[in-house]
């Protein structure tokens, strides 16, 4: 993923998404290696659930991937990834990507309009 083909929405849910810390030290942790929950929450510190819902942001947001796996004895296993991306942010980019923004506050407000104020 690059910014250069995202949308404007796209582009803030990411940008969104990785502005929480504990979001950034699951993906810094998920480039060392993939892992599954149970063992990520050990080594982040965190508790399964908590992480769970940043991982389903993460994922959300197209930054990590998931992928279920059957462990030895048996067990379903969701291993999340690093899926590859890269941000250039310059005023033009920012500007491009505005254009295509479709979040509310993109309309005129319907009392100023036609107003000279």
């Amino acid at each position: 993923m690059s910014n250069s083909a995202m949308t404007g929405d796209e582009l803030v849910r990411a940008l969104a998404t990785l502005a929480n810390p504990h979001r950034l030290r699951v993906i810094a942790a998920l480039v060392q290696k993939r892992s599954y929950v149970s063992q990520l929450a050990r080594e982040l510190g965190i508790g399964r659930a908590l992480l769970q819902v940043h991982l389903r942001k993460l994922e959300a947001a197209g930054l990590v991937s998931a992928q279920l796996e059957l462990s030895d004895d048996g067990k379903a296993m969701k291993f999340y990834e690093v899926r590859p991306f890269a941000f250039q942010l310059t005023p033009e980019v920012i500007r491009a990507a505005a254009e295509t923004l479709t979040t509310p506050g993109d309309a005129p407000d319907e009392r100023t309009k036609g107003s000279a104020r």
